[in-house]
Parts: structure tokens; sequence; C-alpha cells
């Protein structure tokens, strides 16, 4: 008896999955049979008159979706974070939690406005924003910094320096002169703008990120250092890891993540000397832009280093040079605003600040 049950609970469940095989089937086939005549159908109409409907219909479906946006674009707005100055210490257009301020790592091209917080001091939005206290001292008009308090804001620039509004008649030049800076500090800030490139001229009324600048006629609370260089004598054959000064003359920009290297100036505009033994890789200017003139050394141990805008190249590529041999002269070729040499270090394929191996 119970063997019989078994029998006709499964001659059962057959029949029902074989039903409901069949049915999918049908239904299946009939959806699809009259999606082929409303293809056809509206195929056929799109063609009539060659196409003449195609453009209206297009529009039509068109206009839908943008009915449809804008009807549902409220619903989507109310959950998108709400925009202005952040409150408690946190940073307009960086995201934040109710725990912490998490700084955004992407590199800033403007100012931004920060609200100071409870326990806030000049020193540590200073340091939260890598920028030297006389850069939010200027930007902000602050004559102590003790003046701040919770729930002011604060403009904080980009960078170190001082954000300039271009008058008719200024130049990089002349901006660079009134604020003790390179010119060539300007023109490598990536967000900096020209009307013309050649000369970098500039439209009246721009803002200008002047990068290291200094207020005319006041004392910085924060003492830039400069530091200079003699050059030095010829050395080792092969590369020892120990980087030489590759000229003398004045440090003028420094490693940032925009100008991965050190620029140092001299009017007397003398030779450049290999920093380390090893192989010229590059040797001349092979694009006619940026860097101009250079030469490029690899030392066979994982460092590569750089030396741009040169006014003559000694050497050739495959040549293999000495610590401290002549590689050719300082100028201004490519993307310069005046007689330098623009010096890198890479290792294993990333710049490093060269004022860490330099000896």
């Amino acid at each position: 008896m119970k063997f019989y049950k078994n029998n006709f609970f499964l001659k059962d469940l057959k029949d029902f999955f074989s039903f409901l095989i069949l049915y999918f089937h049908s239904r299946t086939y009939f959806f699809f049979r009259y999606f082929e005549k409303f293809k056809d159908f509206l195929v056929t109409g799109l063609r009539f008159r060659r196409g003449a409907y195609v453009k209206p219909f297009l529009h039509t479906f068109l206009s839908i979706l943008f009915i449809l946006g804008f009807a549902l674009a409220p619903l989507f707005q109310e959950n998108l974070p709400k925009e202005g100055p952040a409150r408690g210490g946190a940073v307009l257009g960086q995201t934040s939690s109710a725990l912490t301020t998490q700084v955004s790592v992407k590199p800033r091209d403007s100012l931004v406005t920060y609200i100071v917080s409870p326990g806030d001091t000049l020193s540590s939005i200073a340091k939260k924003f890598d920028v030297s206290l006389d850069t939010i001292r200027w930007q902000n008009n602050l004559k102590t910094v003790d003046e701040i308090k919770p729930g002011q804001e604060l403009q904080i620039p980009p960078v170190t320096g001082i954000v300039h509004k271009v008058k008719r008649g200024e130049t990089v030049y002349s901006i660079a002169e009134k604020y003790k800076v390179d010119p060539q500090g300007i023109v490598n800030w990536p967000f900096n703008t020209f009307t013309n490139d050649e000369t970098f001229a500039l439209a009246v009324g721009q803002q200008l990120i002047v990068p290291d600048g200094v207020m005319p006629e006041e004392k910085p609370w924060e003492q830039p250092v400069f530091v200079a260089r003699k050059t030095p004598s010829a050395g080792a054959v092969s590369a020892s890891g120990a980087f030489v000064w590759p000229t003398s003359g004045t440090i003028t920009q420094f490693f940032r993540w925009y100008h991965p290297a050190i620029d140092i100036a001299n009017r007397d505009a003398p030779d450049i000397l290999a920093a380390d033994a090893g192989r010229v890789i590059v040797a001349g200017w092979p694009d006619n832009v940026g860097y101009g003139n250079r030469v490029m050394i690899d030392h066979g141990n994982g460092f590569v280093t750089l030396y741009a805008h040169l006014s003559r190249i000694y050497v050739s590529v495959g040549q293999t040079v000495k610590k401290g041999d002549q590689l050719g002269k300082m100028g201004t070729t490519g993307r310069s605003t005046g007689i330098h040499l623009h010096f890198e270090i890479h290792k294993n394929g990333i710049a490093q600040d060269p004022l860490s191996f330099l000896k």
C-alpha cells in the first residue's frame, strides 16, 4: 500500500512539472508573437515615406525621458549631501562623518572655506592643509595667531603662498617680483592658466596662485629656507647611490606633488654635472616642449636622474659618465621663465625629493 502511494505522488509531481513547462512555453510563445507583430508595425511606420517619421519618433521618445527625469529629480535630490561651508572643523567639498573629517587626497586647485571648530589653532589648521601660517594669515587679513575663534570662516589657499587677482598691465614677471618668488614657480603651478602659453600672458581679473609668495612690506611669521651649494668636483666611476649637487645656485622651487623636482637658479649659467655615475639614456629635446633640452642618466641601481632646461648639451645617448662629469650648460629652454636647472631623482620609476639624497 505504501509503495502504491509513493508511485501515485511521483506521478502527480511529474504531471505538475510537465504542465508547468507547457504553460510557460505557451505564454512565452504568445508574448514574443505579439512582440514581433508590434515591432513589425512600428518598423513599417518608421519606414513609411522613406523614414519621414523616424525623427519625430526619436524626439518624442527623448521628450518623454526628459519629462520623467525632471519629475523624478526632486526625489534623488533629497538624498544628495547638502552644500555649503562645513561645520565643526570640516571642509567645504570634502566628505565628513560624525566622528572624523576625511580629507580628500585629490589635489586642490582653488580656495576652500574652512569653519573653525573648538580647539582649532592657526598652526593645527595650517598643518591640516599643508600650508604655512602666513598663507592663512595673508588670505584672511589676520593680525595675530590668536585672532581665530570657533565658527569663524577662513579661506584656505591650495598651496603655501599668495592668491593674487591680476590687474591691468601685470605680467608673470612683475607679479613674481612683487611677491619675491621666481616666475617659474607661478608657471609650474598646474592650475594657473594663461591667454598665451608661449609668453605666459595673463587676463585681467583672473585669479593667480603664487606658490611661496610673500606679502610685500610684511615680515613673515615663518621664515622660508633657501639652500645654495657649491658645485662638486668629479668623483666615482660607478654609481654609488650617493648623489652630489649637480650645480651651484639658489633653490627657487622645492619638491611638491605638482613639481617632482627642485629648481636651482644661477644667472651665471654654470655647467651641469652628473649627480652620480651612469649611462646617458636621453640627451636632447625629443618632444620640443616641456623640459626643453634635457639629459637623463640611468645609474643602474634603480635610480634615474633628469637635468632639464639646458642651453647646451655635452653628452650623447649611450655614453657612460662619471660622478661630476659635465653634462651641459644651465639654460632656459622649454617651459621656462629664466635660467635654472630642473633636477629630478626617480627610484624604480617613482619621483623622490632630491633634497633627501643630495650630499
